[in-house]
């Protein structure tokens, strides 16, 4: 709760305090952002290792599963937005429950950004969007089963990588140089009406092109791999005897 109200301040205060493209930018809010994940991210393990949500074991395979995340990125990222990383994000969130996918995403967004050289002010915002897509998978009905849960996993894929972009794309918008168009950030304004132009800049630039193509890698890779990558991760659940699914402690 603490780092996704921290991020969500992060992401959208220019729609509530004026900001100036020419005098403030991006790059000075991630130190920030990264003192406020990093100390919560850590409490979250503690809590959830001393409540009894997450053992020895289950720390093991988020280490593994960030490992795994990393590995997988470099093969899409950067090209027409095929993202490798987030369908594996969405079935651990569905199995091992919503704790366990908020950490999933932040770790395994770090360790690809250090496996790939891609350290930048947007990490920490990588990390917070990536770590909301594993928390929803987390929070999902419990009692959908079989086929239904296939498709409603694919289904979220998919709209969670719409998503995505929308923060992304909400971390540079205000400083962007469409400022002076009418896809533009202005500074003081409505917030209704800034949030019409930032739709507006979000469907002409990424939503058609970037957000579908990981859209549709996230929704493929999980009707198609969703079935066997469940049976695994349950299967590696049951043995590693996890006591709960993750959920947070405050």
């Amino acid at each position: 709760m603490l780092a996704s109200l921290a991020g969500l301040a992060a992401f959208f205060w220019p729609l509530f305090v004026p900001a100036r493209p020419e005098a403030i930018a991006r790059t000075g809010e991630a130190p920030f952002v990264f003192a406020v994940i990093l100390p919560v991210l850590v409490l979250v393990v503690v809590a959830e290792l001393t409540g009894g949500g997450l053992d020895t074991k289950a720390l093991a395979m988020l280490g593994v599963l960030s490992a795994v995340n990393a590995a997988l990125r470099p093969l899409g990222a950067g090209t027409a937005g095929i993202e490798t990383v987030f369908f594996l994000l969405v079935l651990s969130g569905r199995v091992f429950g919503p704790g366990f996918g908020f950490l999933l995403g932040s770790t395994s967004l770090f360790s690809s950004a250090l496996l790939t050289a891609g350290v930048g002010p947007w990490l920490p915002f990588q990390m917070l969007a990536a770590s909301w897509v594993g928390l929803g998978a987390g929070l999902l009905p419990r009692r959908v089963t079989g086929r239904a849960e296939i498709a409603m996993l694919a289904g979220y894929a998919a709209a969670s990588a719409y998503f995505y972009g929308f923060c992304m794309n909400m971390w540079f918008w205000p400083f962007s140089p469409a400022a002076d168009t009418q896809l533009g950030y202005v500074a003081g304004a409505p917030l209704l009406d800034n949030l019409h132009r930032f739709v507006l800049f979000t469907v002409a630039t990424s939503s058609l092109g970037w957000d579908t193509g990981r859209a549709v890698t996230n929704g493929v890779a999980v009707a198609v791999l969703g079935t066997a990558v469940l049976g695994t991760l349950r299967r590696a659940n049951r043995r590693a005897a996890f006591d709960a699914p993750v959920t947070f402690t405050g």
